[in-house]
């Protein structure tokens, strides 16, 4: 979601040593210029990326003000970035502990507390390590998609602290039709999932506010999703999704289609899988919906 090395500080101690790729190293994730057009949803798209993980990987990349020529981090399928970190992140030629904190707003000193075994000296192509992200750091992470526990990824369920906004208050359900055979909540492991919803064949998903469609297409494991951010960066998304009848960048209304409910291949219902986010981090939507 062009090179494939961080930029390190010219004359950089030995502390920040920079990584020389070793000659077979292949690594999958990239860096990627913004071109005159682009959005991160067809970025994402393009690298077969979740939007949620692309922007959290680019915490100082606003989605209504790219710039062309900025760069953007393409993760890999190795690499994680959940609602509470800490991230997981591969090693790229050229990356130093100064150049990853730059990067994702932390410090050389968290990063190299949260990764004891590893040296500052010798950091290897393609070794995982954690990135330290919360209040110490200064990573504004735009609104996303979602997606969905990431949808969306898995979080936990001390990291549902957040309370709806004023604004989001009484909203109407996603499907007229529905039964809830999944409610928002931990599982047995302490995970939290969103809410699945079945409803009947040809049932169209609705947006529950308006605002602006910002993600509309394919993820893995979720066949096709639809996110709509609203006002005070709450997030909708709609998942499992069969025909999409919305496109990015479009904005919609309370009420407006988005997509027809698809067949779930495990359940043979036609489930949706619905989410609601602010600032990225989930929301009860039974403090929402009306």
């Amino acid at each position: 979601m062009l090179a494939g090395a961080l930029a390190g500080c010219a004359g950089t101690p030995p502390t920040a040593q920079r990584v020389t790729a070793p000659a077979a190293a292949q690594i999958s994730g990239s860096w990627v210029e913004i071109k005159r057009g682009d959005t991160l949803g067809q970025l994402a798209k393009r690298a077969n990326v979740p939007l949620e993980r692309l922007q959290r990987f680019n915490p100082g990349v606003k989605a209504r003000h790219l710039i062309v020529g900025q760069r953007l981090l393409l993760p890999t399928q190795q690499e994680r970035a959940p609602a509470s970190g800490p991230y997981r992140y591969q090693i790229r030629p050229g990356d130093t502990f100064s150049s990853l904190a730059r990067h994702f707003g932390t410090t050389p000193s968290r990063l190299q507390s949260a990764n004891t075994g590893s040296s500052a000296t010798s950091l290897r192509v393609g070794e995982l390590i954690n990135i330290p992200v919360g209040s110490s750091s200064n990573t504004s992470r735009t609104a996303s998609s979602g997606a969905p526990a990431k949808q969306p990824a898995a979080s936990t369920a001390s990291s549902n602290d957040t309370t709806p906004p004023a604004s989001a208050k009484q909203w109407p359900w996603p499907l007229e039709d529905y039964r809830v055979v999944r409610r928002f909540g931990p599982d047995s492991r302490g995970t939290l999932q969103p809410m699945l919803l079945a409803t009947q064949a040809n049932a169209h998903a609705t947006a529950v506010a308006s605002g602006e469609v910002r993600f509309a297409g394919s993820m893995r494991q979720l066949d096709k999703v639809v996110i709509v951010h609203h006002a005070d960066n709450i997030q909708s998304v709609y998942a499992l999704c069969g025909e999409l009848t919305v496109e990015e960048g479009q904005q919609v209304s309370t009420g407006d289609h988005l997509c027809q409910v698809g067949k779930s291949r495990a359940s043979e219902r036609y489930d949706l899988l619905f989410d609601l986010r602010k600032g990225g981090k989930p929301i009860d939507p039974r403090q929402v919906l009306k």
